[in-house]
């Protein structure tokens, strides 16, 4: 196969359908620069939970005063020297505790007025109503059931609570929102494809003469779809870098500049340019190889050669 007619044709092809190509390249660009952006939001929220899990405690709220009338196990009245002693040799004596850390009523309340001191009822609140705290360590938070179970109903102890409950629910939101995100680029995707396999028939049927005399002396079939395949692998690919262009101009504008989202929420480790650039060559080999798939599909239908 001649390399300069393919060329040729995929030029002849691409000025007389430049408007549809345009909306090829476009549709394939937002449609790739969505997939990039779902994968990406997958692998923030992957590391966040790997950072996160590994970072939660168990916090083992103890009897006060206060607590009496509301809450059965401390009808007795607040925690004893001697109960928070045993609380804290049962808790050392267990293999999964890494680290157990005491928080007084006086720590936890100034904690608790740092962390909601714009809240009108801050100022409502007085250290005698704070519970003595245990916040352990966990050398695996998954086995979060076991300290659960030697605790609840323990004397002294007014709950028990795991940190991984709180960030559940945010990770069960951010995993939605990935979800729809890939709904919303499946859809796009398939009306690409659709807009692929439309113009390729449009450039089809405004050579037809062309093909069918290629036909008459004797082209082979892939000879004659060439052209075509590859108009659209080329308009794919110029769409699949826009969508890179955007990926990383989406990641410098949020994170590095612009938004400056990594100053604004240190809390949360984006991902580096690493992570972006590994997405970079599958929206290309997507970019290249579903206008391709499609213009084959749609020409073997419609060309019938």
């Amino acid at each position: 196969m001649r390399a300069q007619f393919v060329l040729s044709e995929i030029g002849v092809g691409l000025r007389r359908n430049l408007t549809m190509t345009f909306a090829v390249v476009i549709s394939v660009a937002l449609s790739l620069a969505l997939t990039g952006g779902a994968m990406l939001a997958n692998k923030q929220v992957d590391s966040m939970k790997g950072y996160w899990y590994d970072k939660v405690q168990v916090t083992i709220y103890m009897c006060n005063k206060g607590d009496a009338a509301s809450t059965p196990n401390c009808a007795r009245g607040a925690v004893t020297d001697d109960q928070k002693a045993e609380i804290l040799k049962t808790l050392k004596a267990q293999p999964i505790v890494e680290k157990v850390y005491y928080e007084s009523a006086e720590q936890a309340y100034k904690h608790y007025q740092e962390q909601f001191k714009r809240s009108p009822l801050a100022s409502s609140v007085t250290p005698d109503q704070m519970q003595e705290n245990y916040r352990v360590k966990l050398k695996d938070p998954t086995k979060f059931a076991i300290i659960a179970s030697l605790f609840n109903g323990h004397p002294g102890v007014q709950s028990v609570s795991d940190q991984r409950e709180v960030l559940k629910n945010l990770f069960d939101l951010l995993n939605g929102m990935t979800r729809v995100a890939y709904v919303v680029l499946a859809f796009m995707l398939t009306v690409a494809m659709l807009l692929i396999v439309n113009t390729v028939r449009v450039s089809a049927f405004s050579r037809r003469r062309e093909t069918g005399i290629m036909r008459l002396v004797g082209a082979s079939s892939f000879y004659i779809q060439m052209p075509f395949i590859m108009e659209a692998a080329f308009a794919g690919l110029v769409g699949a870098g826009l969508a890179c262009a955007m990926l990383l101009g989406g990641r410098y504008f949020m994170v590095d500049a612009g938004l400056k989202l990594q100053d604004k929420i240190p809390l949360v480790s984006f991902l580096g340019w690493d992570s972006v650039i590994g997405v970079l060559p599958l929206v290309l080999l997507i970019g290249v190889a579903m206008p391709a798939c499609a213009a084959f599909i749609a020409l073997r239908r419609y060309l019938k050669v």
